[in-house]
């Protein structure tokens, strides 16, 4: 006996049940709430606090372990593995493609070194350590989703309030962090870049000291710390002149590294010492021809993607070294080199980074934990009036995202679900 089939049973090639030809049971597609600019504001800061947070977490420690006969390799490794450590504990239910990690490897530079040393185990200084009297400088950045927070603190190893440090390295010291503070207070909006850099060379000078020459403060935007708006420190003729003039504006957000020298012209040069931090340089795309600097290519995008990294970093240390510098010649890579200035002279530096709002800067970074005035010894004063003015003036901070920590999860442990507290958020 034949029978016709009930249309209502009917199923059509992606399984669901159709009458009369149209599906039954079609799932409905839920919409997503529009996030208003304001929120997405919202999280963009929260998301650069908290990477502040983490550097200021892990700079505490650093500056903790950086005492004498300390390994500087060591300081450097340790750092960017708590770095790593928290970066990923945050944002745990964040989806896996949220980008979370290194913005700025950890580098120890000591005395007349500038900045980026951050040795590898088979590089000659390898075993390099901190002496009684050194001037140290740690800088190092966390990023969250791309927005990065980048910090540097200068510290004197053994200096303390009964033992101060004196002479050039305490001036030095006292300069860079009165230019940096003087510095941070000019990041209004509508105020020039060139602002900045005529303010800390004034400070700097009142201790007798000099910015480093050429070095550069960036924009930061999401995914990269060299945007292209730039703060230059101590320009030669030509760069003044071919400098591009920026104003800032609000939301902005800028990484600013003040580097000081005791030296009379503030000049540095290329150090003997092999670089190890380097950076892929974004809208570069050529096809380099080994095989090993295309897997390095590779390697670093999915470890760090545009921002800088350190060789140690990466899947073989020994190739990568040979790789890089294909990808270094047609500007694939940008290298971070270590310079210095003369024998006998010293270097001081702090970085922050702040963000630009109608009600004037904003520090996203951490107030300095070791600086304090009866550390350190001059005979010079800050005399300036205009200079002690503008350091008068009132920073705001943005409100701190809470310590980041690390979960460990015990083998075999099972969640608990607590009862709701009445009147609690969903």
């Amino acid at each position: 006996m034949s029978t016709t089939e009930n249309p209502a049973n009917q199923v059509d090639q992606d399984g669901f049940k159709t009458v009369q030809g149209r599906r039954a049971n079609k799932p409905k597609t839920e919409k997503k709430p529009e996030v208003s600019p304001a929120e997405q504001e919202a999280d963009r800061r929260r998301k650069y606090k908290t990477a502040a947070t983490i550097v200021h977490q892990v700079l505490q420690n650093v500056v903790s372990a950086a005492v004498e006969g300390a390994s500087i390799q060591k300081l450097c490794v340790d750092g960017d593995e708590e770095i790593t450590k928290l970066t990923g504990a945050a944002y745990p239910k964040a989806k896996k493609e949220m980008s979370k990690g290194i913005a700025f490897p950890t580098c120890v530079s000591v005395n007349n070194v500038v900045s980026h040393f951050s040795p590898l185990p088979s590089d000659e200084l390898a075993g390099a350590t901190l002496a009684k009297g050194d001037v140290v400088k740690i800088q190092l950045g966390a990023q969250i989703d791309g927005y990065a927070a980048v910090q540097t603190e200068t510290i004197i190893v053994g200096a303390t309030k009964e033992d101060p440090a004196t002479g050039r390295k305490a001036d030095v010291v006292k300069a860079a962090y009165n230019a940096a503070q003087a510095a941070l207070r000019q990041f209004k909006v509508d105020e020039k870049n060139w602002t900045v850099t005529d303010t800390i060379a004034k400070v700097a000078g009142q201790w007798d000291c000099k910015p480093v020459e050429g070095m550069l403060s960036c924009e930061h935007t999401q995914g990269a710390i060299d945007g292209k708006k730039r703060i230059i420190l101590n320009p030669t003729p030509e760069q003044r002149s071919s400098h591009e003039k920026a104003s800032f504006v609000a939301g902005e957000v800028y990484g600013v590294d003040v580097l000081v020298a005791s030296n009379p012209d503030g000049k540095c040069k290329a150090a003997e010492t092999r670089t190890s931090v380097y950076q892929r340089v974004g809208g570069i795309n050529y096809q380099l021809k080994l095989k090993a600097s295309k897997s390095l290519i590779e390697n670093v995008e999915a470890k760090a993607g545009y921002f800088p990294f350190n060789l140690r970093a990466l899947d073989d240390i020994t190739k990568a070294r040979v790789a890089i510098q294909e990808g270094e010649r047609h500007g694939v890579f940008r290298p971070y080199e270590v310079t210095q200035t003369p024998k006998d002279t010293f270097v001081a530096a702090y970085m922050f980074t702040v963000l630009v709002t109608e009600q004037g800067p904003a520090l996203l970074t951490e107030p300095s934990g070791w600086y304090s005035e009866d550390k350190l010894k001059t005979e010079k004063q800050l005399a300036d009036d205009e200079i002690k003015s503008l350091l008068a003036t009132e920073v705001n901070q943005v409100k701190s995202a809470g310590e980041v920590k690390v979960t460990e999860k015990k083998p075999g442990a099972k969640r608990i679900r607590r009862p709701k507290a009445a009147g609690a958020a969903e």
